[in-house]
């Protein structure tokens, strides 16, 4: 051994390790092997330390039932401990994609937190007779219940956050919805005119969206919540103390917050992607209404002058390098490519969960990878939106007027009065002729002018009315 490595063996035999790595010869594979993403596990420091609280409630659980010594037992726990503080964060290097189902992620875990605990009892790092990655971090354990439960670990977290942001952006809506609540516009469906409304309901309408979003994203993580620590290989918990699954969710409980529950199947609860399936649906869904909602107020504030110009988005950088003056909706436009990738990324998940064979699904890195990066985006985007466009937007009060006085949409609100027939006669004319709704009711003598001026008062029209009841 030079004295810039160290020899350490596995079951392919011999490799010298850097002697500054806290990481060892199976994450070296790992390393060498996958050169996929380029995005180490350090990218996701959520990730890496809910691998240590699973490792740290895996060696308090074991001590307290015996099966660690407790110097070993309070070694790992105060490594894993310098993992939740932040250290050791640059020796998690292992690609997020790789192959063995986490195996590589888990033993990167092992390794930097018994060379870490090496440390701690005063040992060189590599002392694997004193602390070792396998017998002593991984006790109880196996990649197939460790990777999966820190997964969850991160998903939930990372709704939280998510969550946090939606409701943030829901907030900036409905302060807008109130602003702009005495601003009447034309309601528009297949993009011809409808009948009016207010520029407030409109922007009520999209808080409202993405509140019911709120709700379905706390019945997701709801869902991930269940667990199979526990489980070891394939669910029938070999290898583990028949007292160690409640225990180390008890453990890990107490550490994170987390109310965690163990599954009560842990055979299914190994071999299961479906939880996965469902909250990327439900990301699927908040990505597909924010890009909805970012069409419209691309389509609202297009122009300025020969597009629908009723509302301003704030001008956040030049929009052309050839058209002076131009200012592009840049914000709303990232919102809608965030949603395709969150899209593109549930259909990843879809076909890594489909692929699940047997007692174990071996795609939950791409899974995961998948899910990270969906919650990741969408938190941004909500934020980004919010702040850098929903709040400055302003209203253009006489352009959203004007299209409501010339629009034939106005006709709507005569159906109780002269019929359908008449309506659409009178729509008719008004296209033809460029002529108002007003003007030809009272050429036709159908209503006098007291009557129309309250029934096609755009105030009137905004809520429910009949017959002049309102």
């Amino acid at each position: 051994m030079s004295n810039d490595t160290r020899t350490e063996h596995d079951l392919l035999g011999e490799r010298e390790v850097p002697a500054g790595a806290y990481y060892g010869v199976q994450t070296l594979r790992g390393v060498e092997n996958f050169h996929i993403t380029g995005i180490p596990l350090s990218t996701y420091p959520s990730f890496v330390k809910s691998l240590a609280y699973v490792k740290k409630a895996a060696a308090l659980a074991n001590g307290q039932l015996g099966l660690l010594p407790m110097n070993v037992t309070d070694a790992i726990s105060r490594a894993c401990d310098a993992v939740l503080a932040g250290k050791y964060g640059e020796h998690f290097v292992v690609d997020m994609i790789q192959g063995g189902a986490g195996t590589s992620t888990n033993m990167n875990a092992n390794e930097v937190i018994a060379n870490a605990a090496l440390e701690i009892l005063g040992y060189e790092k590599g002392r694997y007779d004193i602390v070792h990655p396998n017998n002593h971090v991984n006790l109880c354990q196996s990649t197939n219940d460790v990777y999966p439960t820190a997964i969850r670990l991160t998903l939930i977290l990372k709704i939280r956050a998510l969550m946090e942001a939606m409701e943030y952006l829901r907030a900036a809506f409905g302060k807008k919805a109130d602003e702009f609540s005495d601003v009447i516009k034309m309601g528009r469906t297949q993009l011809q005119d409808a009948v009016p409304m207010t520029l407030g309901q409109e922007f009520g309408a999209y808080a409202i969206m993405l509140g019911e979003d709120i709700e379905r994203m706390k019945e997701a993580q709801a869902l991930v919540r269940e667990i199979n620590l526990g489980a070891t290989a394939i669910g029938t918990g070999l290898n583990a103390h028949p007292d160690y699954a409640p225990l180390v969710a008890e453990k890990l409980k107490e550490l994170t917050g987390i109310d965690v529950l163990t599954s009560p199947n842990l055979v299914e609860a190994t071999q299961d992607s479906g939880v996965y399936v469902q909250l990327s649906g439900v990301l699927k869904r908040v990505a597909v209404k924010l890009s909805k909602i970012c069409n419209d107020l691309r389509l609202l504030a297009s122009g300025p002058r020969c597009g629908f110009n009723e509302i301003n988005l704030p001008a956040m950088a030049p929009g052309s390098t050839i058209m002076p003056g131009k200012v592009n909706p840049i914000i709303p436009e990232v919102v809608n490519q965030v949603a395709y990738l969150v899209i593109g990324n549930d259909v990843t998940v879809s076909f890594a969960a489909e692929a699940g064979q047997l007692e174990l699904n071996v795609m939950e890195p791409v899974i995961a990878f998948s899910l990270f990066n969906s919650l990741v985006a969408l938190r941004r985007a909500c934020k980004t939106l919010a702040d850098r466009c929903i709040t400055g937007i302003t209203a253009n009060r006489d352009k959203c007027r004007e299209y409501v006085e010339c629009s034939i949409g106005l006709v709507t609100a005569l159906n109780p009065y002269i019929g359908y027939e008449r309506s659409t006669e009178i729509a008719h004319e008004a296209l033809e002729t460029n002529r108002t709704v007003c003007e030809i009711v009272l050429e036709k003598g159908y209503l006098k002018k007291e009557e129309l001026d309250d029934i096609l008062s755009p105030e009137n029209m905004v809520k429910p009315k009949w017959m002049g009841k309102k």
